[in-house]
């Protein structure tokens, strides 16, 4: 499956991505010590919704759209970091940039935490740090899974490691399981954020099985579903592993959860939205 971000950019699936990380991250900033934050697939950064990639899906609107459009409360600060970036390029009432991790992530630094953005794709990590280039992100163009295991552990005490590939590669996610196993025999207390998408339940679940049997403890996984029952060969959602989550940020999920999936729930479905532990204690 091929997953570039410009053409995807402010999907259903990024909305829960960045609803959940900015829920994350203001969880762990609950305590004073300084944070690492590692995106190992940074992508460009930021997005053009009229940009010829975007248009081309048009999937925004069943996404970063409906988020702006919808009043709950649980969706406040994901709203607000959307309408930060057009605010700060003037774009107006309508949303016509959207913020990728590294400027959602960039928005959450307090002056004691530190960014690292990767990418190797040579456009888009041109693209990147001209993204950034307003922020006290440190950008790198490596080998994502190679630079994954050089920056843990960080040099803070506590850190988080966000996991977004496009999976146009058929070993991703081997390539994932491996490095997961070997980053938590480095950094066992660490936190990690795996993002993949939704396409067929029964090749999910062998993928989830794989990695319970990692031995790593405290995984959750947080799976969107959009559709009731499956549809062939088409995107079917996205979710989240959550590697060592933090408490506050669990016992805050429910409303989060409900909030987000009522807001992106197509014509005729439910949809799911929920949380729980692959691995626990």
């Amino acid at each position: 499956m091929n997953y570039r971000h410009a053409y995807h950019a402010g999907n259903s699936a990024d909305v829960v991505k960045h609803a959940l990380l900015i829920a994350l991250v203001r969880a762990l900033q609950l305590k004073p010590g300084a944070l690492t934050l590692i995106d190992t697939h940074a992508g460009c950064g930021l997005y053009d919704l009229g940009g010829e990639e975007a248009l081309r899906t048009g999937e925004a609107a069943g996404g970063v759209l409906r988020a702006l459009a919808d009043p709950a409360t649980e969706l406040a600060d994901y709203r607000a970091a959307v309408e930060a970036v057009n605010e700060q390029a003037g774009a107006g009432d309508t949303p016509r940039l959207y913020p990728g991790s590294p400027r959602v992530l960039a928005q959450l630094l307090r002056p004691q935490d530190l960014l690292i953005l990767n990418e190797k794709h040579p456009q888009d990590a041109a693209a990147l740090r001209q993204a950034m280039r307003d922020t006290p992100a440190a950008v790198h163009r490596r080998d994502a899974y190679e630079l994954w295991l050089a920056m843990v552990p960080p040099r803070t005490a506590r850190g988080v490691v966000v996991v977004d590939p496009p999976y146009e590669q058929t070993d991703e996610r081997a390539r994932i399981t491996a490095t997961l196993a070997a980053a938590h025999r480095k950094w066992a207390h660490g936190v990690t954020v795996v993002w993949y998408p939704l396409k067929d339940r029964a090749a999910h679940r062998r993928w989830k099985d794989q990695l319970a049997r990692l031995g790593v403890p405290k995984i959750l996984a947080i799976e969107h579903w959009l559709y009731d029952a499956d549809q062939p060969d088409i995107y079917n959602g996205a979710g989240l592993f959550v590697v060592n989550p933090p408490y506050a940020f669990v016992q805050d999920l429910p409303p989060l959860l409900s909030a987000t999936r009522k807001a992106l729930a197509p014509e005729g479905h439910r949809g799911s939205l929920e949380a729980s532990w692959l691995t626990e204690e």
